[in-house]
């Protein structure tokens, strides 16, 4: 090893142990998660800090002020869940003018789409916006609908979860999904798409709703997501370790959410660590714009850590296997990153298994977000999919746009 790489490792050894020692000055649950995150920071630390500290700091400032991610909007709305959370989603409807044209062809070559609303859910501590550059090709071309989970985005906090405490579970998402759909698509064909803990999220809404499923939708899409067993996945840590973290983390983030002012002001000390942090696991391309990676750590750190520690004891629970056979008769595309930490691959050829008819695709050197990373891979096989679901002809050629 060289001097200078010697020495770029013995600032992130200090580096990380600063974070550690931050989150130690907010009590003991911030000391136990300083642990966890600088065991995970250890592989990004030495790449962070080529660049220096008041640099990055500079540079996030300037891609918040400048960058374009998230800034498409649609004529919003709100749904009631079934305890009275409000529930914000938006449409964009289809554009008849002429300036929709180029990227109408694109998409479905020179057939116009058939009438049909393709509903977007995502992930966990993400918001719609997350569909920015799949929203930014069908924008005008074909009806759809993006809404933020209870908690996350512009939708309010979870009513159940405020008045009493109770857990939130897959189950509910997949109810708020329902309410979703009755007050933005109350009739006509669907495409249901869902990342991460939105393809869970659709796949409680097959489970409680299987009439609507059979009677209504024409496609499914589920991207980087998983029917059950995460409790098995080891995030890319040593086994044994990420074992001992396992058995102490519910605790931990249930001792965070209690102390929820005083994290925050962790977090704000310790944001450059997990800006490395967050890249790591959304990404796994070296080349990722900085601006699409500022764009991924703003969502992420725009969640509230209470509402991260009231989701999280969910996804241990979650088992939609059975769930999926109501998906057997219909077009279904199985896409996610073949380096993705949080929802290993592994778990979409699961799904794919128990579904032979699906589309399965691994796309190369892709992470958890996927459709940021690897926008027009997305895009192009969702546009395949409308083909298929029959929302366009099958003869339609699918090419994306990233305008």
């Amino acid at each position: 090893m060289s001097e200078t790489s010697t020495g770029a490792a013995a600032e992130a050894v200090t580096e990380v142990a600063a974070a550690a020692g931050n989150w130690r000055r907010a009590g003991f649950a911030g000391a136990a998660i300083g642990v966890v995150a600088a065991g995970a920071a250890a592989g990004v630390a030495i790449e962070r800090l080529t660049v220096g500290r008041g640099m990055r700091k500079k540079a996030r400032l300037a891609l918040d002020a400048s960058g374009p991610y998230g800034s498409l909007r649609g004529m919003p709305g709100q749904a009631y869940a079934d305890d009275g959370t409000e529930l914000s989603y938006e449409v964009d409807e289809v554009e008849a003018d002429s300036a929709q044209a180029p990227r109408r062809r694109r998409l479905f070559g020179r057939k116009a789409p058939a009438p049909v609303t393709v509903v977007f859910s995502h992930g966990y501590c993400l918001s719609q916006d997350s569909w920015h550059f799949q929203r930014a090709a069908l924008r005008g071309v074909v009806r759809c609908v993006y809404w933020d989970q209870r908690s996350h985005g512009r939708s309010g906090r979870g009513a159940a979860q405020l008045a009493d405490g109770t857990p939130v579970s897959i189950d509910q998402l997949g109810r708020d999904l329902k309410a979703v759909i009755d007050a933005a698509a109350p009739e006509g064909p669907l495409v249901l798409v869902g990342h991460s803990m939105g393809g869970m999220t659709t796949m409680a809404l097959a489970d409680h709703f299987p009439e609507l499923i059979r009677e209504r939708v024409a496609g499914i899409a589920l991207v980087g997501t998983s029917s059950g067993r995460l409790g098995s996945v080891n995030f890319g840590l040593p086994v044994a370790g990420m074992n001992a973290v396992r058995r102490v983390l519910p605790g931990v983030l249930k001792a965070l959410g209690s102390q929820a002012d005083l994290v925050e002001k962790g977090r704000r000390a310790t944001a450059d660590l997990f800006a490395g942090i967050i890249k790591r696991y959304s990404f796994s391309s070296k080349d990722v714009d900085p601006a699409i990676s500022r764009f991924a750590e703003r969502m992420i750190e725009s969640t509230p850590i209470d509402v991260v520690a009231e989701f999280y004891p969910a996804f241990a629970e979650h088992d939609k296997t059975e769930a999926l056979k109501h998906f057997a008769e219909l077009p279904v595309l199985v896409l996610a990153g073949d380096k993705d930490l949080v929802t290993p691959s592994e778990h979409s050829e699961v799904i794919a298994d128990l579904l032979p008819d699906a589309e399965l695709v691994l796309v190369p050197d892709a992470g958890h977000l996927v459709m940021l990373e690897h926008p027009e891979v997305v895009t192009d096989r969702l546009a395949d999919l409308l083909a298929r679901a029959g929302a366009v002809p099958a003869a339609a050629d699918a090419r994306t746009s990233s305008g």
